[in-house]
């Protein structure tokens, strides 16, 4: 959570056991952020905001305070979703006060126009998108979501209903949902860059592949959260990471040193990592292993040791069962303090778009 927080905004839900709906919304937000639980109260917080939950006659007050407009919405929305998730069938009247009340678009919503696109690898695209307001993701988390419209229809954008719910298209109008890493930002030409692995006949690497200038995509974010400054650093995962690891390299600046490995399929799927740091470089082959499917990347982070001494700072970014081992290896054997380390599943093997950023 930012250490400030400027922007509020509340409500009163009336609920017929909000005791059991303040016990559901704690079981849940613990596993991802940190739960201040009292008889008749709780505090939820996490890197968009605070939530303060109370316990009044048959309701339950809901005050939400946030340092931007984008995160206010992220919280509120969220907060909403999990109301009526929990509400077991239950009506749910939601009427927020406060700060942007009434907002019906998403405030980190923009629509993008496609560039260009070229492969990178043999299993890596870049596509190109022109951008009205490329600063607005110079911040807040390396990855956005892209939403692809059906070939061939106008696109309809998600927008926001009266209790700060997301309403999605559906139908012929419903979107492919993409998560990806931005790899660069232009601010001169007003471009960012997108870079795509490529599967067999997902929809994102369908996108891709067929991307051409004049088409239009909508981003939400960006998210997934940022890399703190550091004097040494851990920089590891799979190819779905390799365009966040090397955006990461770049930033760092010449005082830090860092160790960066990335497994890929074999040897032509490697790229070249530039920074100003001192770094060390280990490719990771394949050699006809499945993706997801070895332990290479998790047996690779557990040889590393972590100095003794300064601020060292870990990212990874994987298949599921691979950020599980190392988040478990970092917390349990090497002791690293939450704050250390960011270690986001990009996939799961034989699921679509996972993206759990754990902790």
């Amino acid at each position: 959570m930012a250490d400030e927080t400027t922007l509020h905004a509340s409500a009163r839900v009336a609920l017929i056991n909000p005791a059991s709906m303040l016990d559901r919304l704690c079981d849940h937000f613990v596993d991802h952020g940190t739960v201040t639980r009292e008889t008749d109260n709780a505090r939820l917080e996490g890197i968009f905001g605070a939530v303060q939950l109370t316990l009044v006659a048959n309701a339950l007050d809901i005050t939400v305070t946030s340092p931007t407009k984008s995160y206010l919405f992220v919280v509120k929305s969220s907060v909403a979703d999990h109301l009526v998730e929990f509400a077991d069938g239950e009506t749910i009247a939601l009427d927020w006060q406060g700060d942007a009340v009434g907002e019906t678009h998403i405030p980190y919503f923009r629509e993008v126009v496609v560039r260009g696109a070229r492969d990178i690898t043999p299993a890596m695209r870049r596509v190109t998108v022109a951008c009205d307001d490329p600063g607005h993701f110079t911040s807040g988390g390396l990855h956005v979501r892209v939403l692809i419209p059906p070939r061939g229809r106008e696109p309809v954008w998600p927008s926001v209903g009266p209790d700060s719910r997301v309403i999605w298209p559906e139908g012929d109008d419903a979107l492919a949902k993409r998560t990806y890493t931005i790899r660069s930002i232009d601010h001169a030409r007003g471009e960012l860059d997108i870079d795509v692995v490529l599967h067999d006949d997902s929809p994102g690497s369908i996108w891709a592949r067929e991307a051409k200038p004049g088409d239009r995509v909508g981003l939400l974010g960006p998210g997934g959260g940022d890399v703190i400054p550091a004097d040494w650093y851990l920089l590891c995962g799979d190819e779905t990471a390799l365009p966040a690891i090397a955006r990461i390299a770049e930033t760092l600046p010449s005082s830090t040193r860092a160790s960066i490995v990335i497994e890929v399929a074999d040897a032509s799927e490697q790229q070249e990592i530039a920074s100003k740091a001192m770094i060390e470089v280990t490719w990771l082959h394949r050699d006809g292993a499945p993706a997801g499917s070895t332990d290479l990347l998790p047996q690779a982070v557990r040889s590393i040791a972590l100095p003794d001494q300064g601020s060292p700072f870990v990212f990874a970014g994987c298949e599921q069962a691979a950020a599980r081992a190392i988040r478990k290896h970092l917390r349990a054997e090497k002791q690293l303090s939450k704050d250390r380390h960011l270690v986001a599943a990009y996939w799961r093997r034989g699921h679509a778009d996972v993206h759990d950023h754990g902790e």
